[in-house]
């Protein structure tokens, strides 16, 4: 299988710990992943989650690149509702600048976080809407190429593009990325029932455009690989705790397994972290193999990105380890 693995990072923050320990487990993910032989290490913007370090995608990738030396490094994603598309040019600009065809610019629709935080991030009580993102998404553009840029010079964004995606969890930004031709990254890791028809839509829309001829499209999956199935299932109960408790309107950090184990689950509790589970990629080496497989040949995407959030690192990294050895990445 030829298949780019990549790896998309929400900076857990575990129960009992800080989050300059998810930072920097962050940061020592990244130098193992390109070690392993990974193609791109994402970050993604979440705000007001006690549960998610990774805040400031910019901040964050400007670490990671400087820890790292050929792994793209990249957003999954801005939100860009959140943010001025100035802004986003000047920080992405700089990133490129420092980094070369290294960075990757995905982009989300969607304001990713409830509607107090988006309006305090945006420091306006107007209404808060999406559907301007398409002129958002060509001002944003306008600024590394300085066409119909308004005067407005993007320093040092200006000559300084990195790679643009389009992300998303429904049909809508896919039927953008398909006209636009751009590349598309799927949320599969949250929105599992909507890949197949979002992917499909993108693949029809697609128009040629001078960065893709093709559709290129990935998809992030939460996988996670153990010693064993047995194994495996344990350490993604934390995981799935903190999913269901941010369902509920109680976000919070990654739950320990003493925490997972302890938890009063009721029937229909069980019941939505079953459908849940039956979403992602858990097991022990083999299982996990034809689970990817398997989600590949269905998806027919380009590229697999993989998310894993387990409460303890090491268990985080030997996950990588297992996957990137079961599909040899390091011979890529």
């Amino acid at each position: 299988m030829s298949t780019p693995f990549s790896v998309l990072d929400l900076a857990p923050v575990a129960s009992g710990a800080t989050e300059t320990e998810a930072l920097r487990n962050s940061l020592d993910l990244a130098r193992t992943t390109e070690r392993l032989g990974y193609h791109r290490y994402w970050v993604a913007e979440h705000h007001n989650m006690p549960g998610i370090a990774s805040s400031a995608p910019a901040v964050l990738l400007g670490h990671i690149g400087m820890a790292t030396e050929r792994i793209r490094i990249g957003s999954g994603g801005v939100m860009l509702p959140n943010h001025a598309p100035l802004v986003v040019a000047e920080q992405f600009g700089m990133l490129e600048a420092f980094h070369p065809g290294r960075v990757d610019l995905g982009i989300g629709r969607a304001p990713g976080t409830d509607q107090v935080t988006a309006r305090a991030l945006r420091r306006t009580t107007g209404p808060l809407s999406a559907d301007d993102f398409p002129q958002q998404l060509t001002e944003l553009a306008n600024y590394f190429t300085g066409r119909d840029s308004q005067g407005v010079t993007a320093v040092p964004a200006l000559g300084n593009q990195p790679a643009i995606w389009l992300l998303g969890s429904s049909g809508y930004s896919a039927q953008v990325a398909g006209l636009l031709g751009l590349p598309f990254a799927f949320a599969h890791h949250f929105s599992s029932e909507n890949t197949l028809p979002a992917l499909a839509l993108y693949r029809e829309r697609f128009r040629p455009s001078a960065v893709l001829d093709e559709p290129y499209a990935m998809i992030a999956a939460n996988v996670l690989c153990a010693d064993d199935d047995e194994t495996a299932r344990e350490l993604a109960k934390p995981a799935l705790l903190q999913f269901l408790k941010l369902r509920k309107g109680d976000p919070g950090k990654l739950p320990s397994p003493a925490e997972a184990a302890a938890y009063d689950y009721t029937d229909i509790d069980r019941l939505f972290l079953e459908e849940r589970l039956d979403g992602q990629v858990v097991g022990g080496p083999e299982t996990v193999r034809r689970g990817v497989e398997d989600l590949i040949a269905s998806t027919g995407v380009d590229e697999l990105m993989i998310t894993t959030s387990v409460y303890d690192h090491a268990d985080r990294i030997r996950s990588y380890e297992h996957i990137a050895k079961l599909f040899d990445l390091s011979a890529r």
